[in-house]
């Protein structure tokens, strides 16, 4: 089962080796979910794929915006360009762009994104038939939604273990660009579900005081304890979530579940276990929960309705990155 890291910027790619990852995620400059992140230059993403491929790690590209069509020549000559470095993988949520791959760059598989929202056995099918190689499912499915899919397409899938939830759909969401004209589908979202709000009665009174006031914010996803059913699931990738992130997180976070998914491939006790969960919790996070995967949908998943939490927690981190 790969190990598949985000990689924001050429720094975060290091961490990501030296933590052991199977596979990493990128966005060039353009096309890319996180647009604010440092993502990779043309000459810095040619760098990455030799570098990685050297260590015998994958790497995957990020096309995972809405293409308009006055950037489809732009896309063309980005789509020669990926074709010619001899990436592993295009991570797509347009499928517009798909009869435009395969005319440029035939040669690079096709991966859903989670942007596509496929959250049901019909939808991989369908892409399936299109001829995707991987589809990366919805973060709100469960273990045993997990285990039926996988068992029952020939298409690779990947689910997300660790990091940030959405209050809504991945690519559902149209808040930030309602509220500030920035498209999570663009690549922009200024994240409006992380800032506190007040919620109030029609009388305009506050009725949440107690609770606080981050009521849309999602705690952050930790599945060490997942790791392995959903080896035994037959899932081919566990992806962590995080290209803003620090290159700290990301080595703390892949070195974590290197460890879990070594342990359960060799059929062992991951013995490290309550030190890693002591080690994520000093990164930054928004308290933790495994809701979707373990279908326990409640309250207890928004940030504020954690008993004795305060809102978002934000630990030292210490410095145990390798210099």
């Amino acid at each position: 089962m790969e190990l598949l890291a985000p990689a924001g910027s050429p720094e975060h790619l290091i961490a990501a080796l030296d933590g052991g990852a199977d596979a990493v995620y990128l966005g060039g400059k353009s096309f890319s979910a996180r647009k604010f992140a440092g993502n990779f230059s043309p000459e810095e993403m040619q760098d990455a794929v030799r570098l990685a491929h050297t260590r015998g790690v994958a790497v995957y590209v990020t096309l995972n915006t809405l293409i308009g069509d006055i950037e489809m020549e732009s896309l063309k000559e980005y789509l020669v360009f990926l074709s010619s470095i001899n990436i592993d993988g295009l991570l797509i949520q347009d499928l517009g762009c798909i009869d435009l791959i395969k005319e440029l760059a035939p040669n690079i598989p096709l991966h859903a994104s989670t942007q596509m929202t496929v959250s049901n056995l019909a939808g991989v099918k369908f892409l399936e038939s299109l001829g995707f190689k991987r589809v990366v499912l919805s973060r709100e499915l469960s273990l045993t939604e997990i285990r039926n899919i996988v068992s029952s397409c020939s298409v690779e899938i990947e689910v997300f273990i660790h990091g940030a939830l959405c209050v809504c759909y991945s690519g559902q969401c149209l808040m930030s660009s309602f509220s500030g004209g920035r498209s999570g589908n663009r690549g922009a979202c200024a994240q409006p579900c992380r800032k506190p709000y007040e919620l109030v009665d029609l009388s305009g009174q506050t009725i949440n005081k107690e609770k606080g006031r981050y009521i849309l914010s999602l705690k952050d996803l930790i599945g060490l304890d997942s790791v392995p059913q959903l080896l035994d699931a037959g899932v081919k990738s566990l992806k962590i979530e995080g290209r803003m992130k620090s290159p700290e997180y990301v080595y703390n976070t892949v070195s974590a579940y290197r460890k879990a998914i070594d342990a359960a491939e060799e059929g062992a006790v991951f013995k490290d276990h309550g030190k890693e969960v002591i080690r994520l919790k000093s990164e930054f996070n928004r308290g933790y929960t495994t809701g979707y995967l373990d279908d326990d949908i409640s309250a207890d998943m928004v940030t504020e309705f954690a008993p004795g939490n305060r809102g978002i927690e934000a630990g030292v981190v210490r410095n145990i990155y390798p210099s």
